[in-house]
């Protein structure tokens, strides 16, 4: 009865046992090389400062925010592809779901560009 998971059970055990191995042999396999450049943090290839530019003692969140959209709206993506594909088998009933979506969306889009989120200082 269970016989067709079988292949996908063995293929989870597989890629759990490669994930382990991975993670057991890495120390043991990899260089052991350290100097003082490999432990320093890195930016982006900017050389960082002791102290941050901005404030006292706070980092510049303006390369995570920026991520951060980008990822959100990238996800817009995911949901739009399944759409593009199946549009004519949705009919009006998707389309009607799909410029909800675009429209929430985009008030989100001018939200962030209002507040400023898309500006680069």
């Amino acid at each position: 009865m269970l016989d067709p998971y079988l292949a996908l059970f063995l293929m989870f055990v597989l890629a759990g046992a490669f994930a382990l191995f991975s993670v057991t042999a890495a120390p043991y396999v990899g260089p052991r090389r350290y100097n003082r450049a490999k432990l320093d943090s890195y930016e982006c290839g900017i050389e960082p400062s002791p102290k941050p530019v901005v404030g006292t003692g706070r980092m510049p969140v303006a390369y995570y925010i920026t991520a951060m959209l980008f990822i959100l709206f990238d996800i817009e993506m995911v949901f739009l592809y399944p759409f593009a594909v199946n549009a004519d088998a949705l009919g009006l009933f998707g389309l009607v779901e799909i410029v909800l979506f675009i429209v929430t969306v985009g008030f989100a889009y001018a939200y962030v560009w209002r507040r400023g989120g898309l500006d680069w200082n």
